[in-house]
């Protein structure tokens, strides 16, 4: 038989065992339902939900996109292409080209306005920019673009087509690159 000093000892180690497991968990739960949850955000960019398919919607999108290759950072200005503009492609280079070996994953569009652009300036400065002119495409970004933030800005579109993020003009390009780092890490497409 044991002795009352050594299964009081045993006890003990039996609860504190149970305390470093259950402790944490307890407290942890104490802490949320006291309203201090984590507000957990790490994308910078906004996601756009619900996620619609552009190719479904406008067939004439699939023939810059080479579906279901490559992911389609898509640059809006429905106005002219003024310093703003050539900022905002300029940063989209960057963000591009900052990706690293994963850059050939992502495709630039330049959605523009009606107004033309300066093409020897987008040949000398952006090659490999596709420039599109698409009332249509432009129209379906415009009201899917959550309605406080910029009409000019970035769409993050999948290899598959869907409108995935939006990303405000001014917003650092190292912020939209982890954004855009992040999707291609967990995407088995494109």
């Amino acid at each position: 038989m044991t002795d009352a000093p050594t299964q009081r000892k045993s006890r003990l180690q039996l609860l504190l065992v149970a305390l470093v497991f259950l402790g944490p968990l307890a407290v942890a739960s104490w802490l949320y339902f006291q309203g201090a949850a984590p507000s957990g955000r790490t994308n910078h960019g906004v996601l756009l939900e619900p996620i619609i398919n552009v190719s479904d919607q406008l067939s004439a999108f699939d023939d810059g996109n080479q579906q279901g290759r490559t992911w389609v950072l898509l640059y809006r200005n429905p106005g002219i292409c003024d310093d703003a503009c050539r900022k905002a492609l300029y940063t989209s280079r960057q963000a591009r080209l900052m990706l690293g070996n994963e850059m050939d994953r992502i495709q630039r569009v330049f959605l523009r306005g009606e107004s033309p652009p300066d093409t020897v300036f987008l040949a000398d400065e952006h090659p490999g920019l596709i420039t599109i002119e698409d009332s249509a495409l432009d129209e379906l970004l415009d009201n899917k673009r959550p309605a406080e933030l910029p009409a000019s800005g970035y769409y993050l579109i999948d290899p598959l087509g869907n409108l995935v993020m939006y990303f405000r003009p001014d917003l650092d390009p190292a912020d939209t690159v982890d954004d855009i780092k992040h999707l291609l890490r967990l995407s088995r497409i494109g």
